[in-house]
């Protein structure tokens, strides 16, 4: 059985405040809600990555910190991604 959306959540605010070198109390939740994506890879596919095409629902994570335009992550129960950080797509 796979995570929930709590701990997810929890390591993608960890992961974002390990790449932007600050506290995980300076990452803010902006929102979590349930989304359906349109691939395996949650929309968010690594490069030359192949999935299975399929909607697959999971949840959008939008974290902030300061004055920046926010990150998205998505999850399911079986995976993280980080979405377009820096122009590319990052497997948790």
């Amino acid at each position: 059985m796979g995570a929930g959306k709590e701990e997810f959540v929890g390591r993608a605010r960890a992961d974002l405040a390990k790449r932007l070198g600050v506290s995980e109390d300076e990452i803010k939740e902006e929102a979590v809600e349930e989304a359906d994506f349109p691939d395996m890879a949650l929309g968010a596919p690594l490069e030359d990555e192949m999935s299975g095409q399929m909607i697959t629902s999971g949840w959008r994570i939008r974290l902030k910190t300061g004055d920046s335009d926010g990150y998205e992550y998505r999850a399911n129960e079986n995976q993280l991604r980080l979405y377009n950080y820096k122009g590319s797509n990052y497997k948790v």
